[in-house]
């Protein structure tokens, strides 16, 4: 790997703290989320009205071994990188990385909180907090702001807010409190975010049923299906007509991986092609797979069929990310991971998944 190369993460992780939400509306300050340590779950971050506390030893592994995996952490063992910005800025350093787009761990266990009012108020302070980690060095820390959108006309001055702490994009509940996502009663939240150049980002976990659904058989099977989420959403989005009402909208699914893309868009096109007269669908102007070729970006860590792959990819909408500190993160080994998925890809390919498509997304200066 050439020193020089420019690479950025494409979605990378805070571990919150306590202190996180500790600037949240009064009204919730007493059920804002608490750090606590269990001596067989390790470090949790406790969240009212939700039975399952966050495990932040389990979920910010922070490069420990796949066999520490589900020993008890404690605070002060979780990694500073994922809530102290200058400690942070120094692991960029080691990985080679020139920046990070930010997503949050807890905010994801937050998308579906069942009180509206409690999650937008956690997601503000969040947002607050991550303005101020994300100031220490602007080009480098970039976070995504995150939305609760328990109304249209909140969630909107929700997208003004992100837009004016400084976010270059903004992260949505996978699954949403009023209608579903392709619900014409969401166009002023797509419009906002065309005109305010707000991407808009689904990360997987974030859609009700990920953390419980149900699954069959051993219990890693769960591990394996989180992509399934997304997939719904880009299908939902795409067979909604969002993208013919907004052409200028982008859409990002994060951490689902990207080698499955050629034969999902197979499959909508021949859902497309062979039964839309019989099962109802908006009114597309062109083939799904096409909708989704241009609007929809895609993150990746490991996935090595990415490589074998690339001629039936749209190349300018892949990204690869770190998802530093989580479990599945490639730290600290992300120089022979980015050469093992990168293998035999053009300088071009490279480049593009690498830095420049990221790049031009969020507008990173390099």
């Amino acid at each position: 790997m050439d020193a020089s190369e420019q690479i950025i993460s494409a979605d990378s992780h805070i571990a919150e703290t306590e202190e996180v939400f500790a600037d949240i509306d009064p009204k919730y300050r007493d059920q804002r989320p608490r750090a606590i340590y269990d001596e067989q779950a390790g470090a949790l971050l406790a969240i009212p009205d939700i039975d399952l506390k966050v495990p932040m030893g389990l979920l910010c592994t922070g490069g420990r071994p796949p066999q520490e995996f589900g020993k008890p952490v404690r605070w002060e063992e979780i990694h500073p990188a994922g809530y102290d910005p200058k400690v942070r800025l120094e692991i960029q350093d080691q990985e080679g990385l020139s920046a990070e787009i930010l997503y949050p761990s807890v905010g994801m266990v937050l998308c579906n909180h069942p009180d509206g009012g409690y999650k937008q108020a956690c997601f503000a302070a969040y947002n607050r907090w991550l303005a101020e980690f994300c100031a220490t060095d602007p080009e480098r820390l970039i976070g995504q702001g995150v939305a609760s959108l328990r109304t249209i006309e909140e969630g909107v001055r929700e997208l003004h807010e992100i837009k004016a702490l400084g976010f270059r994009g903004v992260m949505l509940p996978g699954t949403p409190d009023i209608e579903d996502y392709h619900h014409p009663c969401y166009d002023p939240i797509w419009q906002a975010c065309v005109d305010l150049e707000l991407p808009v980002s689904f990360h997987i976990l974030t859609s009700k049923g990920d953390f419980d659904g149900p699954i069959r058989g051993p219990v890693i099977i769960y591990q394996i299906v989180t992509v399934r989420g997304n997939q719904n959403i880009m299908m939902m989005l795409i067979f909604g007509g969002v993208f013919d009402r907004f052409p200028d909208l982008k859409v990002v699914c994060v951490e689902a991986d990207a080698g499955w893309v050629p034969h999902f868009n197979f499959r909508m096109d021949h859902a497309w092609e062979r039964h839309r007269w019989h099962l109802p669908a908006a009114d597309l102007q062109r083939l799904p797979s096409e909708y989704f070729n241009e609007h929809i970006y895609l993150t990746f860590q490991d996935d090595y069929s990415v490589q074998h792959v690339t001629d039936a990819l749209n190349m300018q909408r892949v990204m690869w990310a770190s998802d530093f500190p989580h479990s599945d993160g490639t730290y600290p080994h992300t120089r022979e991971i980015i050469e093992s998925v990168t293998r035999g890809m053009t300088d071009t390919q490279r480049s593009a998944i690498l830095c420049d498509n990221v790049a031009a997304l969020y507008d990173v200066a390099l």
